[in-house]
Formats: structure tokens, C-alpha cells, sequence
């Protein structure tokens, strides 16, 4: 079975009741998924700029197969990213998931054994809602992965992407079992947009303990704190949850940096008041955080030598042009 098609799997996983047929919509009323309103639009655009202007955004698709296209793209290229990072350092113990856009209770992730750095959207194992490799990489994957990740999937229908990382910097704060402070604009983005789960019971070898990290992390929030373990975020892109993963880790280390150098000093950092960082929280919508993903992105397909494509081919309003 080729990784680019699903159709055998639909047949298989959904008693024929899946097909990979087209969308049929065309023009104007092929939507962009719901929930990107495009927002940051306004980002850059002063008033009396004639159009047009170039824009990222998030393309649309003619087809469930194009768009499944895309997202494995982004997929490899988030994980590769993960792995530039120095993320993917702990063996196995990383993965990313992305939520099949047919058949939606099946997702896509990382084969266990594989590094980060060199992922490639063959390289992506399908899995259903029972665990079961169904496609794509016919690999064995990480257990945990899919206990953790296939619950959080369950239980938040808006979320397309989950990762999970064991950071330096994530590990030791999560021994602390609380969220982060408001000490910089960035870690903005988390107000109120966070919690933690507080236990650790050994690896995550079982659905009930899956189970109980997705209610801990509720409907809303985007990230939570694995207390003496690390990190897990969501959101509706592979882009945008690399993007707010990679944020996290970057706010809890200018955290430890902040807080070492009050006590040296000898004076209490000053922290964002809950108004302003509300108010800032805010523009941290989706496809802002698949806008500022993008440089990223770019870095990892000139990076890659020509082996991963700037786009599909596929995309109606592509975020890039191609030369």
C-alpha cells in the first residue's frame, strides 16, 4: 500500500463507509479549515497599502489526498525541525502526531527508532484508533505515543497535532510541577493556555493514563506540563504545534535564566500583569502561529537538499512561492 493513498485503509478501518473521494467544491467556496480566519493578515498590512500583497496562509485543497499530502510534508519537516533542535535527543522517547484529514480518528507519526532529523513524509506510519498500523510506513511506533497521543486526538476534535518531547529544559522544570511565569512577552502566548498534570506513574504503557493527561489538559488549553517528565502541546497544524513547542521550551529556559539572575541580583523579576497578558494571548490564534512556523519550514526544506518540496504541487493559494 503506498503511503500517498489511504483508500485500502478506509475499506478496512471503516467497513467501506470511508471513500478518498474529491470534495467537490471549487472557487471561492473551497474553505480554509475551520477556525483559521487569518487574522494576522492585518500583521504587516498598514492602512493604504494597495493590493496585492503576499500573504502566508494556510493553502486549500481540492481533495482529502492533497491535503493529506500537505500535512505529511509539514509533518516530516516539524519533526526534522524538532530534531535540529536538539529535541529528539532521548532515543525514542519523542514523537509528533498529526490527525489524518479523512479518516479523522486515525493519525499519522513517527516510526519508533527513526531520527528526527532525517524524517521524511514516507517515513510516517498511520495508525488507527485501536493502535493498529494501518498505513503509510508499515513500522513499529512508540506504545506511549500512542496511548498519550491517541486520547488527547479523542478527546479534542480541534486539534490536528500533538507533540511531545523529553527537552532539557522541559524535564527540569516540569520537576517543579507548576506552569510558567508572565516574565516576557512571549510566554504571553501561554496565559491561561496552560496547566500541568501533577503525577508520574513510570512510563505510559496503558489508555487510562493517556486518558487522564487529555482531561487534565481540558478543552481549551494548548499546552500542559508533564510533572517529572517534560511537555506536550497541541494545535491545528504541524506547523503551529512545532512552533508553540519550540516556544515553550524557549520561554521555560529564558525562565531559569531570569530567575538566576534576580536571585543573584537580589530582586523579584517583574512579571506581566494578567490584563496585558491576556491581551497579547490573544493574537497567539492558529494561523498566527503557522505564519511565524513558516521561516522554520523554509529552513528545513533548503536544508534538505532538494529531498523535501517547498509545496505539493497540490495547494490552491500555496503560503510560498516556489522559487
Amino acid at each position: 500500500m503506498s503511503s500517498q493513498t489511504v483508500t485500502e485503509t478506509s475499506a478496512q478501518s471503516k467497513a467501506g463507509q470511508a471513500t478518498s473521494q474529491s470534495i467537490t467544491l471549487s472557487g471561492e467556496d473551497l474553505l480554509y479549515p475551520q477556525g483559521f480566519t487569518f487574522f494576522h493578515n492585518r500583521v504587516g498590512h498598514f492602512e493604504g497599502q494597495e493590493e496585492p500583497i503576499k500573504k502566508i496562509r494556510y493553502p486549500k485543497f481540492r481533495n482529502f489526498e492533497h491535503e493529506r499530502a500537505f500535512r505529511k510534508l509539514h509533518h516530516a519537516a516539524a519533526l526534522r525541525w524538532l530534531g535540529s533542535q536538539g529535541y529528539g535527543n532521548e532515543g525514542a522517547g519523542g514523537h509528533m502526531t498529526v490527525r489524518d484529514p479523512e479518516l479523522l480518528d486515525h493519525f499519522w507519526i513517527n516510526p519508533f527508532g527513526k531520527s528526527l532529523n532525517h524524517m521524511t513524509p514516507d517515513d510516517l506510519v498511520l495508525v488507527n484508533d485501536k493502535g493498529v498500523v494501518v498505513g503509510g510506513n508499515m513500522h513499529s511506533v512508540n506504545p506511549a505515543g500512542f496511548y498519550i497521543h491517541s486520547a488527547v486526538h479523542q478527546a479534542r476534535p480541534d486539534v490536528h497535532a500533538v507533540v511531545h518531547m523529553h527537552t532539557i529544559a522541559g524535564k527540569a522544570f516540569s520537576a517543579f510541577g507548576k506552569e510558567i511565569e508572565m516574565y516576557n512577552q512571549d510566554c504571553c502566548q501561554f496565559f491561561e493556555q496552560q496547566t500541568v498534570f501533577p503525577a508520574f506513574d513510570g512510563f505510559v504503557l496503558a489508555a487510562d493514563e493517556g486518558v487522564a493527561i487529555a482531561k487534565a489538559l481540558g478543552p481549551t488549553n494548548k499546552a500542559i506540563i508533564l510533572q517529572n517528565h517534560g511537555l506536550l502541546v497541541v494545535g491545528r497544524s504541524p506547523d503551529g504545534a512545532a512552533f508553540t513547542f519550540g516556544a515553550l521550551e524557549r520561554c521555560i529556559e529564558a525562565q531559569f535564566k531570569t530567575e538566576a539572575l534576580a536571585q543573584v541580583a537580589g530582586f523579584e523579576p517583574m512579571r506581566i500583569s494578567p490584563e496585558m497578558a491576556r491581551g497579547v494571548q490573544k493574537y497567539y490564534v492558529d494561523e498566527f502561529q503557522y505564519m511565524t512556523f513558516q521561516p522554520a519550514f523554509e529552513d528545513v526544506i533548503r536544508a534538505s537538499n532538494g529531498l523535501l518540496p517547498m509545496q505539493t504541487g497540490d495547494e490552491i493559494c500555496p503560503a510560498w512561492n516556489a522559487s
